[in-house]
């Protein structure tokens, strides 16, 4: 029988805030038209596209590691965990993982780690787009809670302006304290 392919992305690497969210998805046979790496999509178009996915996939799963486990283990670490997480949420067992990146995750099942996957694999595509709004969601969430800080742009990438917002109100909980903005702040 012809493993169905899973594929898995994850965002908020590179994010000073919030957690790390990894996405798995199966798509089968149903054909998802204009997908694309979330990055390259604007975000009402990936709200659609995250709808029509969760509505069309054979499953999905999603999995998120806190801002304070992200602190404990690392971003790779945290990441990989996330995306492993992801994978185990899914309840098909004939499965082969395409992981976007360098580092494969730890399971028992066929997996392969390839740079640019979401520039690649429809499912990987499909993974970084239910990742990001999952992800946008919890972000502009939290603005309602801390507006200063405008979560809702930037999602707590390290811009100017969230930057300037640190500097000002100091750090939350949710801040990512082993990373070297928020850690100098306390230096």
């Amino acid at each position: 029988m012809k493993k169905l392919i899973v594929g898995i992305d994850e965002v908020g690497r590179g994010s000073i805030a919030g957690p790390v969210v990894a996405a798995a998805v199966i798509l089968g046979k149903k054909n998802i038209s204009a997908l694309k790496d979330s990055k390259l999509l604007s975000s009402k178009k990936r709200l659609l596209l995250s709808e029509e996915i969760k509505k069309n996939c054979l499953e999905f799963s999603i999995a998120e590691i806190s801002s304070k486990d992200v602190d404990k283990l690392n971003i790779k670490r945290a990441a990989l965990l996330a995306m492993k997480k992801a994978a185990e949420g899914l309840k098909k067992k004939n499965i082969e993982i395409i992981v976007d990146g360098v580092d494969k995750i730890e399971t028992i099942y066929p997996c392969k780690a390839i740079v640019k996957a979401d520039n690649i694999f429809k499912e990987v595509m499909a993974a970084s787009i239910i990742a990001k709004v999952y992800r946008d969601k919890i972000m502009i969430n939290l603005h309602q809670e801390f507006p200063e800080y405008l979560f809702n742009k930037h999602k707590g990438y390290p811009t100017k302006d969230h930057l300037h917002a640190l500097k000002k109100f100091g750090s939350i909980d949710e801040h990512r304290k082993t990373f070297r903005p928020v850690r100098q702040l306390n230096e």
